[in-house]
C-alpha cells in the first residue's frame, strides 16, 4: 500500500523530530519511503542526518514548478497549457500520474536518496522562504509543488510518503490537509499545544480527516492525564525524553538501533495506526475533495491570475485510483 502521512503541530512541538524518527523507523524495516519537507523552516534534512550545507544544497521543488506542471499535464485536453495549471489543478484523462516506484523527470529533478544507516529514504524539499520572497510571495506558493504532486500520486505497494507540514493552522491555506491517509498532530502537554489540536480538529471536521495526537515532551503521568483530558481518544501515544534524540540535535550520529525502547515502541504504534487507516481510503471522496478545493481556488484567485475559466480543467468522469492508467512519457 502507498500511505500518505502528514506530521503537523505548532512550532517547537517536535514535529520535525518525530517525523524524522518515523521516516527512520520505516527505512529500517525496509519500507520504501519518500520524505517531503513542506515546512517554512526547512529542518527535515538535518534531522535525517544531513549536514547544514548538504541540506541547503537540496534542489527545491518550488524551483522546478514549470517542469512539474509540464510533466503532469501530459496530454490532458482540458489543460490548455502548463502555465494555466495552479497548485490545485486536478488530474484527468491524459494527465501523467506519479508512482513512487518509478523513475520520472519529477523525481529526477527534485528527489535525492539519503542513507539512514539501517536503510535509506528519498528526500524532497519545498525550499526555504528567502529574502527575495519577502513582500512579494507567501509561503504557500512554495508548497504548491507538493500539493500538485500529491494530487497526481497513485499507489504502488507498501510505500510511504511522509510530509513534514508547515506549523499550526497554516496547513489549511490550501486543500493539502485532505491529501493524507493519516495526520499525526504533535502536541506538547500545554495550553498552547492542545489549542492547536482544537483548531486543527475544528477545521478538519467537515473533511473526514483521520487525525491522531502524538503527545511529545511528556514527563510523567500528569502530562499524560492532561493530554487525555483535552484531546480524549484522539491521543494515540506519548513520547518522553530521549538521549538519542538529544545527541542527534547536537550533531552526533548514533545507530538507530540504539534509540530507546519506549520511543521505538511509540513509532511502532504510529506505523500500525497508519497501516490501519488504509482501509478507510475512498478514492471517490479523495477526488471530490480535490475538485472542491480547485473550484474554490479558481474562483478566489486562479481565474483572475491565469485569465481563464479553470473550472474547465475538471474532468467530471475521472477518479484518481490505484488502477488509473499512466500516460507514457
Amino acid at each position: 500500500m502507498n500511505m500518505k502521512i502528514a506530521f503537523v503541530g505548532k512550532g517547537g512541538s517536535g514535529k520535525t523530530t518525530l517525523s524524522s524518527l518515523f521516516i527512520r523507523h520505516l527505512a529500517a524495516r525496509g519500507v520504501p519511503v519518500t520524505a517531503v519537507d513542506a515546512d517554512i523552516n526547512q529542518h527535515l534534512g538535518v534531522a535525517l542526518g544531513l549536514g547544514e550545507e548538504e541540506a541547503a544544497a537540496l534542489p527545491p521543488m518550488g524551483g522546478q514548478l514549470p517542469l512539474i506542471k509540464d510533466y503532469l499535464r501530459g496530454s490532458n485536453p482540458r489543460i490548455l497549457s502548463a502555465e494555466s495549471m495552479i497548485k490545485t489543478t486536478p488530474p484527468g484523462r491524459g494527465s501523467r500520474l506519479l508512482r513512487l516506484g518509478e523513475d520520472n523527470p519529477v523525481f529526477d529533478a527534485c528527489a535525492r536518496r539519503i542513507s539512514l544507516g539501517d536503510g535509506e529514504a528519498r528526500l524532497m524539499v519545498t525550499g526555504p522562504f528567502t529574502d527575495d520572497d519577502l513582500g512579494v510571495a507567501c509561503y504557500h506558493s512554495k508548497t504548491g509543488a507538493v500539493e500538485m504532486c500529491l494530487n497526481h500520486l497513485v499507489d504502488g505497494r507498501d510505500e510511504y510518503v511522509v510530509v513534514d507540514m508547515t506549523a499550526g493552522s497554516d496547513s489549511f491555506a490550501s486543500g493539502m490537509f485532505t491529501r493524507f491517509d493519516m495526520t499525526f498532530l504533535v502536541a506538547e502537554p500545554t495550553r498552547k499545544g492542545v489549542s492547536v489540536y482544537r483548531q486543527y480538529r475544528e477545521y478538519a471536521r467537515d473533511f473526514d480527516v483521520a487525525l491522531r495526537v502524538v503527545g511529545n515532551k511528556v514527563q510523567g503521568p500528569d502530562d499524560v492525564a492532561y493530554l487525555r483530558e483535552h484531546v480524549g481518544d484522539d491521543l494515540l501515544v506519548t513520547v518522553g525524553h530521549s538521549a538519542w534524540v538529544r545527541a542527534l540535535e547536537r550533531g552526533e550520529q548514533r545507530p538507530f538501533g540504539e534509540l530507546e525502547e519506549p520511543v521505538r515502541a511509540a513509532l511502532g504504534t504510529l506505523h500500525e495506526a497508519a497501516d490501519a487507516s488504509y482501509e478507510r481510503r475512498d478514492w471517490e471522496r479523495y477526488t471530490r475533495q480535490m475538485v472542491h478545493f480547485h473550484l474554490k481556488n479558481a474562483e478566489s484567485w486562479g481565474n483572475a491570475r491565469t485569465g481563464a475559466d479553470l473550472a474547465a480543467q475538471v474532468d467530471p468522469d475521472f477518479v484518481l485510483r490505484e488502477e488509473a492508467s499512466p500516460q507514457p512519457v
